[in-house]
C-alpha cells in the first residue's frame, strides 16, 4: 500500500473522542459519589432509627360495676363462756366431755367444798345461838315494860332492855345474811350450762384441786354453735362501702369449692390506729353444724366499683427513686407521671390518681427510658 493513502486523524477527531472518554470517566465518577453519599445516609438513618426506642402502648382495663374484696376471716360461736370455780375445793365428779351438747342449767360437774361445808355449819350455829339470845332479850324487855307501867321498875331499866333487844334483833339478821351468803356459795359448788350449747372444752380431773377465781384455764368451755359470727378486719380505704344487710360469701379450708352465705350484721365504726382497718362481724346459721369457732375462711364482699377508677396492666408501672411512675407519650416525647396505686390485682393495678383516660401509657417501659426522650410507637399486629 502506498503510504500516500495513509492520512493521519484529523486533530477535531481526536479533540472529540478525548472529551468523551473524560465525560464518561466523570460519569462514573460522579455516580459513585452519589451511590456513596446515599449510602451513608442511609447507615445514618438506619442508625437514628436505631438509636430511637420502639414501644408499645398498654391499654386500660375495664373496672366491673362490682368488685369483689376477698380478705381472712375469723369463724366464733354466737355465744361462748368460759366456766370457773366459785368455791374451792376438790373436783367431786364431771359429767359431759367436749363435744357433747348440753342444755341451760344442766350439770357440768361438782366440786367437793369441806372448808366450805364448816363455815356453813358453823355459820348455822351462830344464828341458833343469836336467835336464843333475842328471844330472852325479847321476853326480858316485855317484862320490863310491863313492871315500868306498875311503877315496879325504873324508865331507865325499861329502856335499856328494850335496846338490847333491837341489838341482838340486829345480831340475827347479820348471821341470817350470813348464812344466806354460805348457801349461795353452796350452790356453786355444781357447774352448770349457761345456755343451750356444746362443750368445747373440759380442764378438770376427778380430785383436782379446784381454786376460785378466773385466774388460769377454765374448768369447762360452752360454745352455742346454732350460729356463728364472722370477723373481719377490712381495710379504710374499702370502709364506706360496707353497710350493714350487705349478704357476701366464704368459704372454708375443708369444704373446698363450697360457698356460703353470711350477713353483715355490725360494723365497730372504729379504725385501728395500728393497721388502719375496721373490725366488721357478719353472721351465718350452723343449723348443720359445719363450723367451729376458731376457724379460718376467707370472705368475699361485692362493693360497688368506682366508674372513674382507672386499671392498667403491671408490666406499664415504672418503680424507682421517685416512686411508683408511668411512662405517657406527649406527642413523641416521654413523659413520666407519679401516680398513686390502689389494689393489686396481680395483672393489673389500680391507679388512684396520676393518670386520665385520654393520656397513652407504654407498655413494658425500658429501664433507661427518661423523661423526654423521643420514641417510636410500634405498629399494631394485624387482627386475625
Amino acid at each position: 500500500m502506498s503510504t500516500d493513502n495513509v492520512r493521519a486523524p484529523a486533530k477535531r477527531s481526536l479533540l472529540t473522542v478525548a472529551g468523551a472518554i473524560l465525560a464518561f470517566v466523570g460519569l462514573i465518577a460522579g455516580y459513585g459519589f452519589m451511590s456513596r453519599a446515599q449510602s451513608k445516609q442511609e447507615v445514618a438513618d438506619w442508625t437514628n432509627q436505631q438509636t430511637t426506642a420502639t414501644v408499645s402502648l398498654a391499654s386500660f382495663i375495664p373496672t366491673p360495676p362490682n368488685q369483689t374484696l376477698t380478705l381472712p376471716g375469723n369463724v366464733q360461736p354466737f355465744n361462748k363462756a368460759a366456766i370457773y370455780a366459785r368455791v374451792n375445793g376438790y373436783l367431786k365428779s364431771w359429767d359431759h366431755d367436749i363435744g357433747t351438747s348440753v342444755k341451760a342449767g344442766q350439770t357440768l360437774a361438782i366440786v367437793d367444798a369441806p372448808d366450805l361445808d364448816q363455815q356453813l355449819s358453823q355459820a348455822r350455829a351462830t344464828l341458833a345461838s343469836v336467835r336464843a339470845n333475842l328471844q330472852i332479850a325479847n321476853l326480858t324487855a316485855s317484862r320490863n315494860n310491863i313492871l315500868l307501867q306498875k311503877q315496879i321498875v325504873a324508865q331507865q331499866l325499861a329502856d335499856q332492855t328494850d335496846a338490847d333487844a333491837k341489838a341482838k334483833e340486829a345480831v340475827v339478821d347479820a348471821n341470817e345474811a350470813n348464812v344466806r351468803q354460805l348457801e349461795a356459795m353452796q350452790s356453786f359448788k355444781t357447774l352448770a350450762a349457761p345456755f343451750d350449747g356444746v362443750v368445747t372444752a373440759r380442764n378438770v380431773e376427778i380430785g383436782m384441786l379446784i381454786s376460785a377465781g378466773g385466774a388460769g384455764q377454765p374448768l369447762f368451755e360452752v360454745s352455742d354453735l346454732h350460729r356463728v359470727r364472722i370477723y373481719v378486719q377490712v381495710p379504710q380505704s374499702f370502709s364506706a362501702g360496707l353497710k350493714p344487710g350487705i349478704v357476701a360469701t366464704f368459704e372454708m379450708p375443708q369444704y373446698p369449692g363450697v360457698q356460703f352465705d353470711a350477713t353483715l350484721s355490725h360494723i365497730s365504726k372504729s379504725i385501728n390506729s395500728a393497721s388502719h382497718s375496721m373490725q366488721v362481724e357478719l353472721q351465718a346459721d350452723n343449723s348443720e353444724g359445719k363450723f367451729f369457732g376458731g376457724a379460718y375462711c376467707n370472705v368475699h364482699f361485692k362493693i360497688p366499683s368506682d366508674p372513674n377508677r382507672l386499671r392498667i396492666p403491671s408490666t406499664a408501672l415504672v418503680v424507682g427513686n421517685k416512686g411508683t411512675q408511668a411512662a405517657v407519650l406527649d406527642g413523641n416525647k416521654v413523659v413520666l407521671k407519679t401516680i398513686e396505686l390502689g389494689r393489686d390485682f396481680g395483672d393489673s393495678v389500680e391507679v388512684l390518681a396520676g393518670l386520665s383516660p385520654s393520656d397513652r401509657v407504654v407498655n413494658n417501659p425500658p429501664e433507661t427510658l427518661a423523661n423526654g426522650d423521643t420514641v417510636q410507637v410500634a405498629a399494631a399486629p394485624p387482627s386475625s
